[in-house]
């Protein structure tokens, strides 16, 4: 109790508990809240501007510095490919599934005239016919990575340039195409997307060119135009609710990737000057009169030789010695300094350490382990891409290709059926094949999945495989062997009786 309380104590005993239980529930407060105590040690952190407010502080600066590391830093290079590969790999598999009738059986023949069809679109999808359909998916999911964000528009002008049969084609544009600087609370556009009163997008601001290109025709450099959402598609990376922009998946480590590549050069160099052997002579002093004898008084006479392999030097003065300079480069602890920094960026980018540091040591169970959260991960960003990209856009490939005639549909095949097709994700490569097999072979025996669906997963088709099978003539598949017969009643009465 201090000094005050025991004054009021004396005036009015009354004021005084109530002055001690006051404080008391101030201290049990305090006790909840101390982790966010402002002191010099720990200044307050973070504040309560919205998604918008945080990115529009960042600008495209986020992205630039992104952009930075994927063109001069083999850490980041090496993330990002990680994510892409097992994200999209060599391009996603995309197989019809459409059913006919109430039966709901598979319709093989508009099945494979949809293949055919996806797999002639997909060898030229964008409106400039450089690249092909793998090729384009990986710069879309490495530019949606990298930037942050992606646009797209749905093309089915007659005057495009289609790359098929098919009269569509995408074309991509980068982040940096819708300015973040276009905002206009009046009309609910926010960094160059307009919104209704719920916040779905209605269209995009559009630049017409690159506002990075140096070339460009006078007075069009900023000039846009207005693409409404339903022929756009917006990729974009978020970590919060009401987010209208995108942020790189190197937000949380771009300063750690930068000070690493700095740490490394600054050991590179120190490596440099070790390798670099550099001597001198140590002189006695106690013998600094016989040396300045020697030397006709000039006691400090610069000296140089070349250093050469099986070198024998006997110019030396008594009591001089020659010593060289050790720089105790290379240092031992990088190789554990630079490890521990990459697990905190696979941690921050949800890659796998022993990919991006290229360090495979460990046991199965250890890499199992590993493997399984890398996955989740993966998988996790690829069903983002198969919601708001191949969907939307096997959508509008099925579209084309009906109203061009180039598709005709029965009247029994379900509708439904037929916009949803299955878009699987590359196959992980096995840790232990022997192992992964017997798994396959024990699932497939038990009934948890089936010889297609292993198939598919394996990245290829069930329907060639059982083709090529047909005509292997060393074809080692086990004959199925049919349920035995339930017998009738009579004949289980019977049984019974013999027993």
């Amino acid at each position: 109790m201090d000094a005050l309380t025991h004054l009021i104590a004396w005036v009015n005993p009354g004021w005084a508990a109530h002055r001690v239980a006051g404080q008391a529930r101030l201290k049990a407060a305090q006790r909840y809240y101390e982790a966010v105590a402002i002191t010099s040690q720990r200044p307050r952190r973070g504040n309560n501007a919205s998604a918008d407010a945080v990115v529009d502080n960042s600008r495209q600066y986020l992205r630039e510095y992104g952009r930075h590391l994927d063109e001069n830093h083999d850490l980041a290079v090496g993330v990002l490919d990680d994510l892409v590969t097992n994200i999209v790999g060599c391009g996603v598999g995309i197989e019809p599934m459409a059913v006919t009738g109430a039966e709901r059986e598979p319709d093989e023949a508009l099945n494979r005239q949809l293949s055919e069809l996806w797999a002639e679109f997909w060898q030229s999808p964008e409106v400039t016919g450089e690249f092909p359909g793998p090729e384009m998916e990986r710069l879309v999911c490495r530019s949606w990575l990298r930037d942050g964000e992606v646009f797209a528009q749905h093309v089915t002008k007659a005057a495009a340039p289609f790359g098929s049969r098919i009269p569509y084609a995408l074309e991509l544009f980068e982040a940096d195409y819708v300015p973040y600087a276009l905002i206009d609370a009046g009309n609910r556009i926010t960094h160059g997307v307009q919104k209704d009163g719920w916040g779905r997008p209605i269209g995009y601001y559009v630049m017409k060119n690159h506002p990075g290109n140096r070339v460009t025709v006078p007075g069009s450099r900023f000039e846009t135009v207005f693409l409404p959402a339903d022929r756009a598609m917006h990729l974009k990376f978020v970590r919060r609710l009401h987010q209208t922009r995108g942020v790189s998946i190197f937000h949380a480590v771009l300063t750690r990737l930068d000070d690493l590549k700095d740490y490394e050069e600054s050991e590179r160099i120190a490596a440099r000057v070790a390798a670099a052997l550099t001597a001198y002579i140590k002189r006695d002093s106690a013998m600094a009169d016989v040396v300045s004898a020697s030397t006709d008084g000039d006691a400090t006479t610069n000296r140089s030789f070349a250093m050469e392999p099986g070198l024998i030097f006997d110019g030396l003065q008594p009591g001089e010695d020659v010593g060289l300079i050790d720089s105790k480069r290379p240092n031992p602890n990088l190789e554990n300094f630079r490890e521990a920094m990459l697990r905190a960026v696979a941690s921050g980018t949800g890659t796998r350490f022993s990919s991006i540091a290229k360090n495979y040591n460990g046991t199965y169970s250890a890499q199992r382990q590993e493997l399984v959260e890398g996955v989740a991960h993966y998988r996790r960003l690829f069903d983002y891409l198969r919601s708001k990209f191949y969907q939307p856009v096997w959508r509008h490939f099925v579209d084309a290709a009906r109203l061009s005639g180039q598709l005709r549909v029965p009247k029994n095949v379900d509708e439904r059926s037929l916009y949803c097709p299955e878009i699987r994700p590359p196959q992980i490569p096995w840790i232990d094949p022997l192992k992964e097999i017997k798994a396959f072979e024990m699932m497939v025996q038990n009934g948890f999945r089936s010889r297609h669906q292993i198939i598919r997963d394996l990245g290829n088709d069930p329907a060639t495989v059982d083709a090529q099978l047909e005509a292997d003539p060393l074809d080692v598949r086990p004959v199925p062997v049919a349920p035995a017969a339930k017998p009738a009643p009579d004949d289980e009465d019977d049984i019974q009786e013999a027993a």
